[in-house]
């Protein structure tokens, strides 16, 4: 294992090779990719039943959940691989095994194919995306780290905001290419990457703790699978109780294996560093209330206005368009107030945005009066908290453990999302009747507003931290520098 001179000096020599700019516009193609992909297929659905000639919604599903569950378990397991070998090699086949399962989806044809490349997708984007973010660390100096985390997190931000237009535009086409817009974007990606991209030293130690990257694989899997399924099985059936009960249990295993184990999956040195436990808290909150705000607008938007699913998505989209510019904004705020208050200031515009739909929200369409505003505010929120929360929370990682410190953040974003929607499903129910549904969508606003809340207020305790950091996991000391600075 590398020691703390070396590590800093590797640091310096891929920062040094190579600008970081350059690192994170192309990471940010393979980000851009994975998180279209959690939304852009939504809007193909219907498409792809008419095409196969299927209504079986629970069989329709699994497009979505297949890709979601696989994305959450192994996005751990992918960051740890990634900072042991090389995050470079890591990213580029990550992104490879993404771009080939695009375009087997387009060429599936059945929904079981399909359910099946989509977990081919889910793979590549677990594998890619926590190896981007520690490409990007590991090139940017350490006083720009945190406007660099920014930047990456708000990439993902503009996929979902893209989403549902890219994927309405593309429908009109042919469902087909909702999959293969993917993959000349993905080839060029590779081939500028191979080129251009840093190979960073891993920490070259031992494999990590097999049992316990299993248990932690099949726990996240149980718990993703219990949230997304429990409307559909019922909360109380065996299959959502079993999977719960599996998440505790595989969960507790994990705990166990990584206390005894040399080489655990998740360190005990990332729980240490500075923030990272209160921002993974935050982004489980955060999450819930995106999910809520995201979900509650189509549903809205579709099934009481009526709009088709292509003006469904440009509506949405300029709250989520907004997200990077202010978290570009928001770096003079960081230093000038500190990251707590900016994201506790994210949590309450993000929970005033929905509040703003409680109000103003009618039955009887009126997109600039009604929607629009908390559109627009939920963005400020978003913009002020997510990316402000991720560079807070990375900070102060040790080099060698970038990508499993982002992945363990990413993963606390999925899992937030997963019981977003399940706390959707349950607060509005099955209302009948234009007074009832709009009673049953103001109920939702005002518990995800609540949630919100919440998120910043765990958030405001959030510090960007100037002393010392490990330079290496082995380190018994902390070596000398910081990892990053409030800019």
């Amino acid at each position: 294992m590398n020691t703390p001179v070396a590590a800093r000096t590797a640091g310096s020599e891929v920062r040094s090779a190579v600008d970081h700019r350059v690192v994170l516009a192309i990471v940010s193609v393979g980000v851009l990719l994975s998180s279209l992909d959690l939304f852009i297929v939504n809007v193909a659905i219907p498409e792809v039943a008419r095409d196969f000639g299927t209504t079986q919604l629970s069989e329709l599903s699994w497009v979505l959940n297949a890709y979601a569950i696989v994305f959450a378990a192994l996005l751990v397991p992918a960051g740890r691989l990634g900072d042991r070998a090389s995050n470079r090699t890591m990213f580029l086949v990550g992104l490879g095994v993404f771009v080939l399962g695009s375009t087997l989806c387009a060429m599936a044809w059945n929904v079981g194919a399909l359910v099946g490349f989509r977990v081919t997708q889910a793979v590549g984007a677990a594998m890619l995306t926590p190896s981007s973010l520690g490409l990007v660390l590991a090139a940017t100096p350490a006083e720009r780290r945190a406007t660099a985390v920014r930047l990456w997190v708000a990439f993902g931000g503009l996929g979902a905001a893209l989403g549902p237009v890219i994927g309405g535009l593309l429908v009109e086409i042919d469902w087909r290419w909702v999959f293969l817009v993917n993959v000349p974007i993905g080839l060029v990606a590779i081939v500028v990457g191979l080129r251009r991209l840093p190979d960073p030293r891993g920490d070259c130690g031992p494999f990590p703790d097999a049992v316990g990257t299993l248990m932690l694989i099949g726990g996240i899997g149980a718990l993703i699978l219990g949230l997304v399924k429990g409307e559909e099985w019922g909360w109380t059936s065996a299959g959502v109780l079993i999977s719960f009960a599996a998440a505790v249990v595989l969960g507790a295993g994990f705990a166990i294996s990584s206390a005894r184990h040399r080489s655990p999956v998740v360190d005990p040195i990332l729980l240490r560093a500075p923030n990272f436990a209160l921002m993974a808290g935050n982004s489980v909150f955060f999450q819930i209330a995106f999910a809520g705000m995201l979900l509650t607008a189509v549903l809205w938007t579709q099934n009481v206005w009526g709009w088709s699913a292509l003006r469904t998505g440009l509506a949405i989209s300029p709250g989520p368009l907004i997200v990077p510019i202010v978290a570009v904004l928001a770096g003079r705020l960081i230093g000038r107030f500190g990251a707590g208050p900016v994201i506790a200031a994210g949590g309450v515009a993000f929970g005033g945005g929905l509040l703003w739909w409680a109000q103003a929200v009618t039955v009887t369409p009126d997109y600039v009066g009604g929607l629009l505003g908390g559109m627009l505010i939920t963005g400020l929120g978003v913009g002020l908290t997510l990316p402000t929360a991720f560079a807070a929370g990375s900070s102060g990682l040790p080099p060698q453990r970038f990508a499993t410190g982002s992945a363990v953040l990413s993963m606390s974003r999925q899992v937030g999302l997963a019981i977003g929607v399940a706390i959707v499903v349950a607060t509005l129910g099955s209302p009948s009747g234009p007074q009832e549904t709009l009673d049953a969508f103001q109920r939702t606003w005002y518990v995800t507003a609540a949630v919100a809340v919440l998120a910043g207020l765990i958030g405001l305790g959030a510090r960007m931290p100037h002393a010392a950091v490990p330079q290496s996991v082995s380190a018994a000391q902390p070596a000398g520098g910081s990892a990053a600075d409030a800019q």
